[in-house]
């Protein structure tokens, strides 16, 4: 029987969503072993002693109080509901967890705030057409600005599966050597869009994919979810276009709809996120792993033995600040040379 799962967790203080392994609770344990009984009476083996079983909470802690809540209250407003910030929810989140979602989309321009009430902006209208994080919806949206959309939307699309390559340790040296030719120095982010383009290019060639240590399958719905995306961009009018070779364009599109999770590089050699102030490293499947960019933006932190940041791209200081002045002014701390 299982003692660790895998929870998404929400930082009151600062809205990011961290991805954390916690002990099951007891009625996960009784769960589990009861599916193995459903055919007949056994005995179940449990992989932990009593007094650990008896340590354990005895209930697991409800998603919405886990979770980052910024897409949840951008559906509320979406739907008309009033007064977001006191909704009565069935398994009501903490008031901080509340106020740090709706500061959140107030970063990303979704909502505002007029005498005394919180309103939802045009751009929020639009946002929340998208069944995505809202930080992924805002980086579409303003992608036409940076002419990158079809790029924008497939590296989303990217994101939005699990992951579209696996790693045998067995063949580890096999796979440095296929990754090396779509490895780029501006981050992960584009790594990936390099090998879902030459994914495409071969019509998505199954001998290609084994070659490559590409998952086919997660492949295919990557196609499936940039259709629908898609799909809603043109509901929106919003300009399809691509910017080519020019990546720069991508990742400070990135930058833009994706600051919050910003983290700068120290004098010691380590990052600090900069929206909650928490020390972070490059995880080691990162292709930024043994560089130092100065700034970088992430999907997601993992805390192990270490709390790593997962999924980076390389971005200027100045993209930041352009992004969220106010917010990146007591932020950053530029060294003019």
């Amino acid at each position: 029987v299982t003692f660790f799962s895998s929870h998404v967790f929400c930082q009151s203080d600062s809205g990011l969503e961290v991805l954390a392994v916690q002990r099951v609770s007891k009625a996960q344990a009784w769960q589990r072993a009861g599916r193995a009984g459903r055919e007949d009476a056994g005995i179940c083996y449990r992989l932990y002693t009593e007094q650990e079983f008896d340590n354990l909470i005895p209930m697991t802690v409800p998603e919405i109080q886990r979770c980052n809540l910024a897409g949840v209250m951008l559906q509320l407003m979406a739907l008309g509901i009033p007064d977001v910030m006191n909704f009565d929810f069935m398994s009501k989140p903490s008031p901080e967890t509340v106020r740090s979602a709706v500061e959140h989309l107030e970063l990303l321009g979704a909502l505002e705030r007029k005498d005394g009430q919180v309103l939802l902006t045009a751009l929020g209208k639009k946002m929340a057409s998208f069944p995505l994080e809202p930080r992924y919806a805002k980086t579409i949206l303003v992608s036409p600005d940076f002419c990158c959309s079809e790029e924008i939307l497939s590296i989303v699309s990217l994101l939005s599966v699990d992951t579209v390559l696996y790693n045998p340790p067995a063949r580890r040296e096999e796979v440095l050597a296929a990754r090396k030719k779509f490895t780029s120095s501006e981050g992960d982010h584009v790594t990936l869009l390099n090998i879902y383009r030459a994914f495409k290019k071969v019509g998505g060639n199954k001998e290609w994919c084994r070659e490559n240590f590409v998952n086919s399958r997660n492949m295919g719905l990557v196609k499936e979810v940039q259709a629908q995306l898609r799909e809603i961009c043109l509901k929106l009018n919003l300009k399809l276009v691509s910017c080519g070779v020019e990546t720069g364009n991508i990742r400070h599109c990135l930058a833009h709809g994706m600051f919050i999770s910003a983290a700068e590089l120290q004098p010691d050699g380590s990052y600090l996120a900069l929206d909650s102030h928490q020390a972070v490293a490059i995880h080691p499947s990162s292709v930024l792993f043994q560089a130092k960019p100065a700034y970088v933006i992430f999907n997601e932190l993992l805390h192990t033995s270490r709390c790593y940041m997962r999924d980076l791209c390389l971005v200027d200081a100045d993209w930041l600040l352009d992004a969220a002045p106010e917010y990146f002014g007591r932020k950053l701390h530029i060294t003019k040379s």
